[in-house]
């Protein structure tokens, strides 16, 4: 059986567990200061900023909320983990309000 994946809903649904993924009709371009992640569905683009982008490509890279809040400690000592944990939650509601990201609450991609 395989994980049906979430779209925007309750903020309950997004956990640590939470394994998020670019969906097919999202592209995403970084450029000196700034990426742009665009939907191809909807034809909107959106700009991140180079904090937005490293947490993209952290997120990206890990199965997990919970692996990429780990990674992202490792490389911001100035900041708690119960603060990148905060704000990269955030961040992840925030791309999956915009149908940006998909998530599976059990930690399975795609």
């Amino acid at each position: 059986m395989s994980a049906q994946p979430l779209t925007a809903g309750p903020v309950a649904s997004l956990t640590r567990g939470s394994s998020p993924r670019l969906p097919a009709h999202v592209v995403f371009k970084t450029f000196a200061h700034e990426t742009v992640m665009l939907n191809l569905q909807s034809g909107l683009y959106h700009r991140l900023t180079p904090v937005g982008d490293r947490m993209l490509k952290v997120l990206d890279g890990e199965r997990t909320v919970g692996a990429a809040v780990e990674r992202l400690s490792g490389e911001l000592k100035d900041a708690s983990q119960a603060q990148i944990e905060g704000d990269l939650l955030a961040f992840c509601e925030d791309l999956l309000e915009r149908g940006l990201i998909e998530l599976s609450p059990d930690g399975r991609r795609g």
